[in-house]
């Protein structure tokens, strides 16, 4: 079968959505990563455009990458002039890497109103800027934007683009749907067409403006394209382009293509969530095969049933591509679900027990509370139903005050009575708000017995009103997040009070780092 060749741009056309901006260590370290799982290009930039893309291009020879070839970006010669003296051709020569990327008009609208020259000398600026970088023995890749516009409105313009390209030396003639207007047969049938006239090596470039860049891709390679563009996650300008966490394991495991190992396809979750944090993005639960919710079961029948036999409700095998199976506890939930939460947790817990803590449950979800991004207050309503458990500390009372004074401006102060084994201990802190203050108050009751809350840290705090009719009575929710360094998780509180609402999420988070878990 056809070697399909992956072709990442999530170093260059990634960073032009919105929200990202990569240093140059960061589009290292990605690099790094990139080649580690398997891609055969990694286009990183303009060379020519900014000090940072100049900077990669020079540090990037001594990271060690072991098969992908780096690959510098850049636009055909401006009309009228010559490659010799073109700023951005020459700084793709300097760049000195082992593939460059071309970018050219294959619309004729485009030729005639955006670059605002003529046809013929369009196609001049293409030949001409494919063979002069082929004559410094530099693999060339053509990128022909709009292609699949410009074939709509006039084929015979776009071919004679390609056909300008191929003729000069081009390696692979890349099929840009720039806009990402095009369905998944539109793609298809055009790139049968293509591939039917022109003896070039295909590739496909899309983005995601209509949703359809993934399909788009896997029906690209179908009509014949061999070399795929994508980025991790789909990052891209506007709403993305082609997510190659997608795409790999459709090639691999749903269309028969073997394009990475079976160890690399198993890095793929890793390498997804790993850039959504050096980019400083929130990872996507939804995210296809890579999402914390890829393969999370919810609903109890769908629990019942991945008892009895996985397939019964996952597309392919988690584990396939480093992801794992998870059972969702909520209003939802049934039997089954705590059952498979328990096994994955290695509790034991009887039918009597699992039946109080589904009872609870639902009577919690009623009031307002949502379990399914905390799955730190389930495992404690877990290990709450079994027989012996006792809890590490009780909370007895808390006040706390909201203060404005003079000079020091707004001003929280908490009191926390506990009772830790036979001793109480009361404890006040100042903080900047009321749950900062109640959290310090808190830590100091607990600190003397239990040291190692020393390195919790409090990372995210999330609130949510319910029922907003109620308008200031209305049921507030609360999520906290903690992390000890080594592991994060999520607790959950709800209340009409948005202080006690935090306390009831505050203090289970104390209790279940107190658990020793290993779980989140």
């Amino acid at each position: 079968m056809t070697q399909i060749l992956l072709y990442d741009t999530t170093l260059r056309d990634g960073t032009q959505r919105e929200d990202i901006s990569l240093s140059c260590d960061d589009k290292l370290a990605i690099a790094f990563k990139l080649d580690q799982i398997g891609i055969h290009y990694i286009e990183a930039g303009w060379p020519g455009s900014n000090p940072k893309d100049a900077e990669f291009f020079q540090k990037v020879r001594n990271i060690g990458l072991k098969q992908a070839k780096v690959v510098a970006f850049g636009s055909t010669r401006r009309k009228h002039s010559r490659c010799e003296t073109d700023k951005n051709l020459q700084a793709l020569v300097a760049a000195d890497t082992p593939a460059v990327a071309l970018v050219g008009k294959s619309w004729d609208f485009q030729v005639e109103t955006v670059l605002d020259t003529t046809l013929d000398e369009n196609l001049s600026m293409i030949s001409e800027s494919i063979a002069f970088m082929r004559s410094h023995g530099t693999e060339t890749i053509f990128d022909a934007e709009h292609f699949f516009d410009g074939y709509k409105a006039n084929p015979d313009y776009a071919l004679a683009a390609l056909l300008a390209a191929a003729e000069s030396g081009a390696d692979f003639l890349a099929l840009c749907d720039t806009n990402g207007g095009s369905l998944p047969w539109e793609i298809e049938s055009i790139v049968k067409e293509v591939a039917a006239r022109v003896p070039t090596r295909l590739g496909i470039h899309v983005h995601n403006d209509s949703g359809c860049a993934v399909a788009n891709t896997l029906a690209a390679v179908r009509g014949g394209c061999v070399q795929i563009q994508g980025t991790i996650n789909g990052y891209g300008e506007r709403v993305g382009n082609a997510d190659l966490t997608s795409i790999i394991p459709g090639l691999q495991l749903k269309m028969g293509y073997k394009v990475v190992s079976e160890e690399q396809l198993r890095g793929l979750t890793a390498i997804s969530r790993y850039v959504a944090e050096i980019a400083n993005l929130k990872h996507d639960r939804q995210q296809p095969y890579t999402g914390e919710s890829a393969f999370a079961h919810k609903g109890g029948i769908h629990a019942a049933a991945v008892l009895k036999a996985a397939g019964s409700y996952q597309h392919i095998e988690p584990e396939l591509v480093g992801n794992a199976m998870r059972t969702v506890i909520s209003e939802l939930s049934g039997r089954g679900n705590l059952i498979t939460l328990c096994q994955n947790r290695g509790l034991e817990i009887s039918q009597e027990e699992s039946e109080r803590v589904l009872h609870l449950l639902k009577k919690l979800e009623h009031q307002g509370y949502a379990f399914d991004a905390a799955e730190a207050s389930v495992d404690l309503l877990l290990h709450r139903a079994r027989a012996g458990y006792a809890p590490p500390f009780e909370l007895i009372d808390f006040t706390v005050l909201a203060q404005e004074r003079r000079g020091r401006g707004a001003l929280s102060e908490a009191t926390v009575k506990a009772r830790i084994g036979q001793e109480e201990k009361l404890t006040a802190a100042e903080g900047s708000g009321p749950v900062d203050a109640l959290s310090k108050a808190l830590h100091q009751a607990l600190n003397q017995h239990y040291p190692q809350l020393d390195k919790i840290q409090l990372t995210d705090y999330k609130v949510r009103i319910l029922n907003t009719d109620k308008g200031t009575a209305a049921i507030t929710r609360v999520l906290i997040n903690f992390n000890d360094g080594e592991k994060s998780w999520t607790t959950v509180g709800a209340s009409p009070n948005i202080i006690e609402a935090s306390w009831r999420a505050l203090s289970d988070s104390m209790e279940y780092a107190l658990l020793g878990s290993t779980t989140l």
